[in-house]
């Protein structure tokens, strides 16, 4: 009886060392824990930029007003019915960043 206790106690002793300290223990179930945490917030980070991404491809696909707010911001196109005044103050040296596009580019683009 005394070698049965002693054997399972060895046993006990084995199974607890493989638990607490071998590399595939507790340690690593730790770390692949917090692993996962950073992992699952980067996801619902892209998962929140690739929505954004999404309703603006929706937007421009439905709609021409986020097209032309695209070109008005980005290209500097102005529409047909529209006059473009440019207003250059002393202070300012040097050249205009982009002349306008004519409303003709704008209308071809719809």
């Amino acid at each position: 009886m005394k070698w049965f206790i002693a054997t399972l106690a060895a046993l006990v002793l084995v199974l607890q060392y493989r638990i607490w300290l071998s590399p595939h223990g507790a340690r690593e179930v730790m770390q692949l824990s917090g692993a996962v945490a950073t992992q699952a917030a980067e996801n619902r980070q892209l998962a929140a930029r690739n929505e954004q991404l999404a309703a603006e491809v929706r937007n421009l696909k439905q709609g021409y007003e986020a097209l032309e707010e695209r070109a008005r911001s980005q290209l500097g196109l102005i529409a047909a019915h529209e006059t473009y005044y440019q207003v250059v103050s002393p202070a300012s040296t040097g050249a205009p960043s982009a002349p306008p596009v004519p409303a003709a580019a704008l209308a071809a683009a719809r």
